[in-house]
């Protein structure tokens, strides 16, 4: 039977899942000796794989090193895709790319022609391992003197992966909220984390052109809506919280505007928190959940269903509201059938979250919005949670899993699968057209 690629990328990451539920599993994987269960190794392995970060365990106190190896493994190969992880090893052997290697790697890097392929592969690889030094260097200047030489070294390296990836694991046991005062931790992940949810393809066209102006439709709206929505949620964060006492309340005004910057990048999936989540008002709750939604940017570590497609949203809107039949912008015009594309897969994302929000509100013993939070954060590979995870019942955190699995391969799969795979009306016919009421 003849796999397509998108076929391929579903089964590859339940395969990894799989393998990563088995290790964890062992028990070797945990501190106290004991198997964890499997449904809580899959639960773990899925959100290490998705770079969810949500977790039903203290990462730090239940997993042994060889679990926390296994975690860093599962996230790395997760954030990079499995393909490029292949193409790596494949590169190293001295092993031929063939075609349908070629073709599994477009639809997972989200590109429309396969000109260069291998050549963007090895640039992601490339990338993504001296960013991660460079960010693992600057961690170790705060972490070596807090933790020591070489449990220091090793959080600054598992640190440094967990947020390029998105991912939001944590081994200091409290996310960042022990660093939230301190000026390189918080840029540095915050960087970490804007940059490996830019996506690779922007990072080429940057390094090429260096000039706005001679930049690509997508770079330029990439960059526009991450800085729009970077600045949007520093403002409201810092307004909303300034005086709640469980959050910015409690810090100096350094750490407010810390707090603040932090809090509006990790929404963005990366999962790291400097505040207690718990204790957000809905207001600024309400704000990280639609920030989850949205997500990074194509070709990314980052989840949810994108920038560029809640963009491409925004300007169809725009555009009736202008009254012109063309999506326009910086000069260009975006396809009708691009539109439909994004339609289809913020439609399909809110049915999802919508299914799973109601499922769970009978399972589980929470209130709504913790619920709904809970829900669009595994949807969007965030991480974030406001308590719920630990006391999912069984099927609540079986409904997770594939929560994440959806957030993780579906932008990946279902919006490029559509677009690789519109089929054009090659009939001779078409049905008449009838207007119905909208609006």
């Amino acid at each position: 039977m003849r796999i397509d690629p998108a076929q391929f990328l579903v089964v590859g990451f339940i395969a990894l899942i799989l393998i990563g539920a088995t290790l964890l599993n062992l028990p070797i994987a945990s501190e106290n000796g004991k198997s964890i269960g499997f449904v809580d190794a899959l639960f773990t392995s899925a959100s290490a794989v998705c770079v969810t970060g949500l977790i039903v365990v203290s990462t730090p106190t239940h997993w042994s090193l060889f679990g926390e190896i296994v975690i860093l493994i599962l996230i790395q190969v997760g954030g990079l895709g499995i393909m490029t992880m292949a193409t790596l090893v494949s590169i190293l052997i001295g092993k031929k790319i063939t075609l349908k290697e070629r073709l599994i790697m477009q639809e997972e890097l989200n590109q429309f022609s396969l000109a260069g392929l291998v050549k963007l592969t090895k640039y992601v690889i490339i990338s993504t391992f001296t960013i991660e030094g460079i960010g693992a260097i600057l961690l170790s200047s705060r972490f070596i003197p807090r933790y020591g030489v070489v449990k220091g070294i090793w959080f600054s390296i598992f640190h440094a992966i967990s947020a390029f990836c998105n991912a939001g694991f944590d081994l200091t046991g409290n996310s960042m909220v022990p660093f939230a005062e301190d000026v390189i931790v918080n840029l540095t992940i915050v960087s970490l984390v804007i940059i490996g949810g830019l996506g690779y393809t922007v990072y080429i066209d940057i390094t090429k052109n260096r000039s706005f102006k001679k930049f690509s439709l997508h770079t330029k709206l990439v960059l526009v809506i991450t800085a729009v929505l970077l600045v949007l949620g520093f403002i409201v964060i810092l307004i909303t919280e300034y005086n709640n006492p469980e959050t910015l309340g409690k810090l100096s005004f350094k750490g407010k505007i810390l707090a603040s910057l932090f809090h509006s990048m990790t929404p963005r999936t990366a999962g790291f928190n400097t505040v207690d989540t718990g204790s957000l008002t809905i207001s600024a709750a309400f704000l990280t959940m639609i920030f989850m939604f949205i997500g990074g940017s194509p070709a990314s570590t980052a989840g949810g269903v994108k920038t560029t497609t809640v963009g491409a949203i925004f300007l169809a809107v725009f555009a009736v509201i202008k009254g012109k039949d063309d999506v326009e912008t910086y000069n260009r015009r975006l396809p009708h059938s691009m539109i439909f594309r994004a339609l289809a897969v913020v439609g399909i994302g809110m049915f999802l979250i919508v299914f799973v929000t109601m499922i769970l509100s009978i399972t589980e013993k929470a209130s709504f919005l913790d619920i709904l939070f809970e829900t669009i954060s595994a949807f969007g590979t965030v991480g974030l949670s406001r308590g719920l995870t630990p006391n999912l019942s069984t099927i609540g955190r079986l409904l997770i899993t594939v929560t994440m699995f959806a957030g993780r391969v579906g932008p990946l799969t279902i919006a490029f699968a559509i677009a690789k795979k519109q089929r054009k009306n090659k009939g001779t016919y078409r049905f008449p057209e009838e207007r119905i009421i909208v609006g």
